[in-house]
């Protein structure tokens, strides 16, 4: 089979690979119908996370299962399903509480030694705990699909920082990050019942994503010229609820700033130097709670799938650029150079 692979620093390649086969009992394999490139996948391109030279890359995929191990009770070939970016086994404590990043059994698809979703296909462990079923009908349908793919991160990490950064109907939100992420923010802000949304970002065509999926206001300022905006549009207080979706310094900086007295802020943006953005004398004479991590969106996506399969959320217009399975390279260079938001993958 085909399957993405890295290299070193924006080298990608899709090579031939081993196909997967059942190793365990409690497996699956899983043939991939959609794909996509994901904003912390940029992070190994660029090189400032570590890769093996040809390792496997991709942890957001959807797809039919081909076949199944003997203790595989919850699915069979034929399935349509869908990967959270955890496999987990679903049943230690962790598994119990939701927690499911947190498994000890558990890893990240592309993992050293493990299957990364911009393939083909997939193994898929721990199967059971691991993967939700889909509507079969789902399959024919494009845009329903696509929006579907967004459960195995964006969405559930969109709503993971609304839940960190206490979002609550009425309350005045605040987004740091026009990428898929960020937007996916501001629909789950939306879906929670928000009263007021402020998309933080400077391009226009995420911008213009944040207002259809509910932003009321848009900051294209950052730094300190951002926190004067958002001051301003909230009668000098900030926000009740202020989700960061970058990682970087700068953001920190910007959500601390922006968020209002007795706020909170709830963090999904893979770290990159993020922590010198934190003055926790600050946060603490001003009583700012930070609550957020990597989002169990195992946990998240039965709540989730209803609304999308309704319609009531439609997370599709983050896909803005479709590449087969040789395109992913050129997609992670579209993704770099900003020139698209997020890249989907249809092998």
């Amino acid at each position: 089979m085909r399957a993405t692979t890295i290299h070193a620093p924006f080298d990608m390649r899709v090579e031939d690979v081993p196909d997967p086969v059942i190793q365990e009992s409690t497996d699956v394999v899983l043939r991939v119908l959609r794909a996509c490139i994901c904003g912390s996948d940029l992070w190994a391109y660029r090189g400032e996370s570590a890769r093996q030279p040809g390792q496997r890359i991709g942890h957001e995929f959807l797809g039919i299962v081909e076949a199944a191990g003997s203790d595989v009770t919850g699915f069979a070939a034929g399935d349509l399903v869908v990967a959270p970016f955890v496999w987990s086994d679903g049943t230690c404590e962790y598994c119990a509480e939701g927690l499911q990043t947190s498994c000890p059994r558990g890893g990240f698809w592309g993992s050293v030694g493990s299957d990364g979703g911009q393939g083909e296909a997939v193994r898929v462990p721990y199967a059971d705990g691991t993967l939700v079923k889909l509507p079969a009908e789902a399959a024919g349908d494009d845009r329903l699909l696509t929006a579907l793919l967004a459960l195995s991160d964006v969405l559930g990490t969109g709503h993971h920082a609304a839940l960190g950064a206490g979002v609550t109907k009425g309350s005045t939100v605040a987004v740091v990050g026009d990428g898929a992420v960020g937007l996916c923010g501001v629909l789950a802000a939306k879906r929670l019942g928000a009263e007021r949304i402020i998309a933080l970002g400077r391009h226009t065509a995420r911008t213009d994503i944040a207002r259809s999926f509910g932003a009321t206001d848009v900051v294209a300022e950052r730094g300190e010229a951002a926190e004067a905006a958002v001051r301003e549009l909230t009668g000098g207080q900030g926000a009740h609820a202020v989700i960061e979706a970058v990682g970087t310094e700068q953001s920190m900086r910007t959500a601390v700033g922006i968020t209002r007295d007795g706020g909170s802020i709830g963090y999904v943006g893979v770290p990159h130097g993020s922590g010198t953005g934190l003055d926790l004398s600050v946060m603490f004479d001003r009583n700012i709670a930070l609550r957020g991590g990597v989002a169990p969106v195992r946990a998240y996506i039965p709540e989730l799938l209803p609304d999308v399969l309704s319609g009531a959320i439609d997370p599709s217009p983050v896909f803005d650029l479709t590449v087969d399975l040789s395109g992913v390279p050129a997609g992670y260079k579209a993704m770099d150079d900003r020139t698209a938001l997020k890249v989907l993958v249809k092998p």
